[in-house]
């Protein structure tokens, strides 16, 4: 098991190098199309980690409940082939399930050492919260599932207010010293929250490094507020889940008859308004320019985003996985990016 040195390295925003003198008139700027090499994308370093990561998670939510055994091993198979090597899941999706089927696809890769696995714990039904008792029995039954040693990154699915945060933070001290977690995240903290564990961390305990939390075009203000204030004071490695925001800004729910006849379209249902279809009628004409998906711009502008480090995003299906990997490869233009940042407000 490797323990490397920590490394700090500032996040990449995706803005464009400019050098030279500007010609009188100059030329439209042209898309910048994904990499012809699929399999040799960049890598962005979580801060204070040595944690190199392929910028698209692989949200696995779904593993164990739409999407079977073999074609869960698909995803992942396709994941990697594309340059993927960061996967994202937590020991409540589907029970526990999700760990399994990961676990089984890494004994039968063989790739735990380029593989970065990051899961949650705190809303197993059989480790609920986050006392100390719960946080042992949690992690022991990660690894189980995973059928690993260590786990790369773990987040506290949630606040337990229940119990005080010094009491986790202390567990995950002694735990991440026997190697078991290399490094600790925070999934749906608030910024009181992270303000307080940062204390905590500058008297010795262990400090999030990572916060997952939703945001995308259509939901940008519960980030883009005092979370991204605190994220950015801290260094934090900002994680962006439901970046396509249930499958809307994937096109797939454009009126009330899609949402009406897809159970699983019901929640995509609360952003069809006219702002958000006019934000989904511009990732087609900009996607068309790119020659991609609206899936892929979607997930490209949140790359663009000061913070953001790998957007989690899940797949149902192997074909869906090319277009989630390929944002990693597009780097939007500047009147792109002003355009969705002015009709996504």
């Amino acid at each position: 098991m490797s323990r490397l040195a920590g490394v700090r390295t500032a996040h990449p925003t995706g803005a464009h190098a400019v050098s030279g003198t500007p010609p009188m008139s100059p030329l439209p700027e042209r898309p910048v199309l994904p990499s012809a090499d699929p399999v040799g994308p960049r890598r962005r370093i979580i801060a204070d980690t040595a944690l190199r990561i392929h910028p698209l998670a692989l949200g696995c939510s779904s593993f164990g409940w739409t999407v079977d055994s073999d074609t869960g091993r698909r995803i992942l198979d396709e994941h990697a082939a594309r340059g993927g090597n960061f996967i994202d899941t937590a020991d409540s999706y589907s029970t526990g399930r999700s760990e399994i089927m990961i676990g089984s696809w890494l004994r039968t890769r063989g790739g735990r050492d380029k593989t970065i696995v990051a899961t949650k714990i705190g809303r197993n039904l059989d480790n609920p919260g986050l006392s100390p008792q719960s946080i042992i029995g949690a992690i022991d039954a990660s690894l189980d599932r995973l059928g690993t040693d260590y786990i790369d990154l773990l987040y506290f699915h949630g606040d337990d207010k229940t119990v005080p945060l010094e009491e986790s933070l202390g567990a995950m001290a002694a735990i991440m010293q026997s190697g078991k977690v290399r490094y600790l995240g925070a999934s749906n903290f608030s910024p009181e929250r992270l303000i307080e564990a940062r204390v905590l961390a500058a008297n010795g305990l262990p400090r999030f490094v990572a916060l997952e939390t939703q945001y995308s075009l259509v939901r940008r203000p519960d980030f883009e507020s005092a979370l991204a204030l605190v994220t950015r004071a801290q260094g934090m490695a900002v994680m962006p889940y439901f970046p396509l925001a249930h499958g809307f800004l994937a096109g797939r729910y454009r009126s009330k008859a899609d949402v009406s006849s897809q159970l699983r379209g019901q929640r995509a249902g609360a952003y069809l308004n006219r702002k958000n279809l006019r934000v989904l009628s511009l990732l087609d004409r900009i996607a068309a320019e790119y020659d991609v998906t609206a899936t892929t711009i979607a997930v490209a502008w949140l790359l663009t985003r000061s913070g953001v480090c790998a957007p989690v995003a899940g797949a149902s299906h192997p074909d869906q996985v090319e277009a989630l990997v390929a944002a990693a490869g597009i780097r939007l233009r500047r009147n792109d990016m002003a355009e969705l940042d002015r009709l996504s407000r």
